[in-house]
């Protein structure tokens, strides 16, 4: 298993797109998530959220509905949301597994 840590990429995730501000989900969907699941197409991803200053929801949505867009399987996306961490908000497990669903559920109508 491969731990993500966001607090490594950012203390301070900031918007959705990059060309909106600096440290955006955009560029952690594209730079670390998406690049390790390329790169390493069999591993399992543990993401640790716990370290930053906190998330906006565009940052959150952006960086893992993204990820679905993208074209990340619903099996992989399902062993990510298995796979979250976060001792100090767990809500953002439940915030995160939601905006999953969702991107998962509109490429399928």
């Amino acid at each position: 298993m491969k731990d993500i840590y966001v607090k490594n990429f950012s203390e301070f995730p900031g918007p959705r797109k990059e060309s909106i501000g600096p440290n955006s989900g955009e560029r952690f969907r594209d730079e670390v998530l998406y690049k390790a699941i390329k790169d390493l197409p069999n591993e399992t991803f543990r993401i640790h959220l716990d370290g930053t200053a906190g998330y906006g929801s565009s940052f959150l949505e952006e960086a893992f509905g993204g990820l679905v867009r993208l074209g990340v399987s619903e099996q992989t996306m399902r062993g990510i949301i298995d796979n979250l961490v976060s001792e100090e908000d767990p809500s953002l497990i439940v915030e995160v597994s939601e905006y999953i669903d969702d991107a998962i559920q509109a490429l399928k109508e």
